[in-house]
């Protein structure tokens, strides 16, 4: 059942929800990251290698959980392959509203109704279930790739440091990950400073 699956993606989700940031994680940085995620799953599945920065599509099981099967089915099967980073941009388009409607269906997350707005849905919460307390547990536990994702967000960014990942392929995925949001910010900072200069010349200013 999908109910009970966990995964890094979910993990990290549940993480980004849970966990005090050193700064506000922008809904478009938590889907590149959980795109990434879902790589390294598919890593540790053998459902997909690394060729240089391309990812080869692999043969195996198709993964219980319903999202990391989709990501399993999005992998670019013909040459030539996919690169991670253009892999992060589309597969990560959207990518955490995503889990958070499949999670709410699984009864992970709930909704409170707003008093003054009933119509519409109040803000995302985890609700206590056995895949929150074992990403609780991972995330005490220090497992390194989790803290390295969840540093690239801004969530505690020296529990990156636990201790060395071992896989190359993994960590050309979160090196990867931290350079892709990194640019996503960037691309953020440079719009609002063209906002604001658009702003000032209404204002005469």
């Amino acid at each position: 059942m999908t109910a009970l699956s966990t995964t890094t993606p979910r993990d990290l989700l549940i993480v980004a929800m849970d966990v005090q940031s050193n700064r506000p994680v922008e809904a478009g940085d938590l889907s590149l990251a959980l795109a990434g995620a879902e790589l390294v799953d598919l890593l540790g599945e053998g459902l997909v290698s690394l060729d240089g920065d391309l990812l080869v599509p692999g043969v195996g099981r198709t993964p219980g959980d319903e999202l990391l099967a989709e990501a399993a089915a999005a992998l670019v099967r013909q040459l030539p392959y996919e690169s991670v980073e253009d892999w992060l941009w589309r597969r990560g388009k959207a990518l955490s509203g995503a889990y958070l409607a499949v999670m709410e269906s699984d009864g992970q997350v709930s909704r409170r109704r707003r008093k003054l707005l009933p119509g519409r849905p109040g803000p995302a919460e985890l609700t206590d279930t056995p895949a929150r307390r074992r990403a609780a547990e991972r995330w005490e536990s220090g497992e390194p790739v989790l803290a390295a994702l969840a540093a690239t967000l801004g969530i505690r960014e020296d529990a990156a440091q636990t201790r060395a990942i071992g896989d190359e392929a993994v960590v050309a995925v979160l090196a990867t990950v931290g350079d892709a949001v990194t640019e996503l910010d960037a691309v953020r900072q440079r719009r609002e400073i063209e906002q604001a200069a658009f702003d000032n010349v209404w204002r005469g200013e």
